[in-house]
């Protein structure tokens, strides 16, 4: 349960002590003790139809498909994944390129002609990438030190959003009432997992134009399902980062300058 759903997974929750909770609730201090193996009855094809479908879409077809995805099942587990309450204030950052500060009018998505591929978009379609902190927004603009950045904060309605972050802390067994169900949830956490990974993983800039082509139409696929945005664990910081699908529905607010005192590097070697 630990490693399937994460619970029981605070720090101070050891294995004797979470069995004696789970004791407890179940009322049956023998359950715990008996010995538990998923049932191989539940099989996900999920992860692999995504790695297959991800490599036709990079290096074979870009618009007619030979591959599918269980559409109607990727909705139902999506629908899982909603976001709970979402901050209110978030933040865009932009590098100041001389003396003036920009006005909030400039600091929201690009027009249509000038905005390039994302992790979420495809070149053509803006939408605002927003961060959870000023320190994030600052950091995903990838700035040197010494550089001044521009933070702006936008306010934004209640929407329906994906929440990519943790899948497995946030889809929970305990919605669903039959067994059948929550085996066949259980096999396809590794794919949403993956799901999520593919919006936070590191892409050069070099490579770019390709490597967001995956993420960019699982963004478009949560888009028509009827979404306003997703949200995703930064790559470049500790925060977390929405992808707003509509720009017009968040409202500026101030633009206050940050200078860049240092910019951190972690490396690990190969």
């Amino acid at each position: 349960m630990k490693d399937d759903w994460q619970l029981f997974n605070h720090p101070a929750m050891d294995v004797a002590h979470a069995k004696e909770l789970l004791g407890e609730i179940l009322d049956n201090g023998e359950i715990v003790r008996r010995p538990f193996a998923p049932s191989p009855s539940y099989i996900s094809e999920g992860l692999a139809q995504w790695e297959t479908l991800r490599d036709e879409l990079m290096y074979r077809n870009r618009w007619f498909l030979d591959m599918s995805i269980d559409e109607a099942r990727l909705r139902h587990l999506l629908d899982l994944l909603l976001a709970p309450d979402l901050p209110r204030k978030w933040f865009r950052a932009r590098i100041r390129t001389d003396d003036e500060t920009y006005p909030i009018e400039k600091m929201g998505a690009p027009p249509t002609r000038r905005a390039s591929h994302g992790r979420a978009n495809p070149a053509g379609i803006p939408y605002l990438y927003l961060g959870s902190l000023p320190e994030t927004a600052a950091a995903e603009i990838r700035p040197h030190t010494g550089e001044v950045a521009c933070v702006a904060d936008f306010a934004i309605p209640k929407i329906r959003a994906v929440d990519l972050r943790h899948p497995r802390k946030l889809v929970s067994p305990f919605i669903l009432t039959d067994a059948s169900e929550i085996g066949q949830l259980r096999a396809d956490l590794p794919f949403l997992e993956r799901l999520g990974e593919e919006l936070t993983r590191p892409v050069l800039p070099q490579g770019a134009a390709i490597d967001y082509i995956p993420s960019q139409y699982l963004c478009e696929f949560i888009k028509k399902s009827g979404f306003d945005g997703v949200v995703y664990r930064s790559s470049v910081s500790d925060g977390f980062n929405l992808a707003l699908f509509d720009p017009n529905k968040a409202m500026g607010g101030t633009v206050a300058v940050y200078n860049i005192k240092k910019v951190s590097v972690v490396v690990a070697q190969t």
